[in-house]
């Protein structure tokens, strides 16, 4: 085992890509990955040159980019890759499929990073007029028999719940921590899988993501010419994801029962409900890998779609309630001068 220097995801991605594009374009896999090393900095050539070795030895790619501490999704492709023989495909497909998400998980920080500091700031704001100006209006009005405005109303009762909000997120929390590493952390696989797919809101992307993955590399392993069950097996051998590990080797035990292929993955909710009628229809017409490929990209499309909707609904409504905030509390402030100057 070297000693690596971790890449970014961008690195890892692109570093795939272009070996997939050498790779389509008739190169062999270690030249096109050493004509790589020319666009690398000093560093990662090194560690290629040292990966090279490796591989010209005879070792696995996957278990190569495993020592190079690769992204584990990255990993997957290639280790099916190795199987089914389609490595051009797969090196681009997995490729693109990390690039997209990892732009989308940008895309959510940029999304709640600007959110987050003007709460804090807000947060801020409102302790101080809560916590001082408030008060002396509220004597004034006392003094001068004016009553209280609805906005000093709804900002004293902010402050008075805040609190009680606050300590309720912190026991949510230490439960969610607690659950975590007493019960979820000893869960099988499948079992932590099936949990997460239920949760609500976030277990719809999850399904998609997992049905995405299934479909495109079974569909891969179809098309070199393997069987259902010998797919199932390279699943099983899938060391480095125990969560896959286990998926292969429970369907293999449910269609040695006599079990439909289709029919075994409608007991799974981790996949998106289509995917047995997917399934079931190509093995009629005898173009399952075809309809498994299809399906994928519809899955990843669909990702996309609802990663795309939720962006363009969660970011105004999250500058909404800011401002709806920040104008309360300038009315709260702004509204009790006009009223004791009216008071005068």
């Amino acid at each position: 085992m070297m000693k690596t220097r971790k890449w970014t995801i961008k690195e890892q991605a692109d570093f795939l890509k272009k070996t997939g594009e050498l790779l389509a374009r008739g190169y062999p896999l270690a030249e096109a990955i050493h004509s790589l090393t020319y666009q690398m900095r000093k560093g990662q050539q090194e560690e290629v040159a040292k990966a090279l070795i490796d591989l010209r030895e005879g070792h696995s790619f996957h278990l190569i980019l495993q020592n190079l501490r690769f992204n584990k999704t990255l990993i997957g492709y290639v280790y099916f890759a190795e199987e089914h023989g389609s490595l051009a495909d797969a090196f681009i497909e997995g490729s693109a499929m990390v690039t997209k998400r990892q732009g989308d998980l940008e895309k959510l920080k940029k999304l709640l990073v600007y959110p987050l500091i003007l709460i804090v700031i807000t947060l801020f704001l409102f302790g101080f007029v809560e916590r001082v100006l408030l008060p002396q209006y509220t004597t004034l009005f006392h003094l001068m028999n004016l009553s209280p405005n609805i906005f000093m109303k709804m900002v004293a009762l902010i402050g008075d719940i805040f609190p009680l909000l606050l300590l309720v997120f912190l026991l949510f929390s230490s439960l969610a921590l607690g659950y975590y590493f007493m019960t979820f952390r000893r869960l099988l696989p499948i079992e932590q899988r099936t949990l997460m797919s239920k949760f609500p809101f976030l277990g719809s992307f999850y399904r998609l993501f997992i049905t995405h993955y299934f479909s495109i590399q079974l569909s891969y392993l179809l098309a070199g010419g393997l069987s259902i069950q010998e797919a199932l097996k390279l699943f099983e051998t899938h060391v480095q994801s125990p969560f896959y590990k286990q998926l292969g080797k429970e369907i293999q035990q449910y269609l040695m029962k006599g079990e439909s292929f289709a029919q075994v993955l409608k007991e799974y909710p981790i996949f998106e409900k289509e995917l047995s009628f997917i399934v079931k229809h190509g093995q009629e017409n005898g173009k399952i890998s075809d309809e498994l490929l299809f399906f994928s990209k519809h899955c990843l499309e669909k990702l996309e779609n609802k990663t795309e909707k939720w962006f363009r609904i969660i970011q105004p409504l999250l500058y909404s309630l800011i401002g709806l905030v920040i104008v309360s509390m300038y009315l709260a402030i702004l509204l009790p001068m006009f009223q004791l100057l009216d008071g005068f």
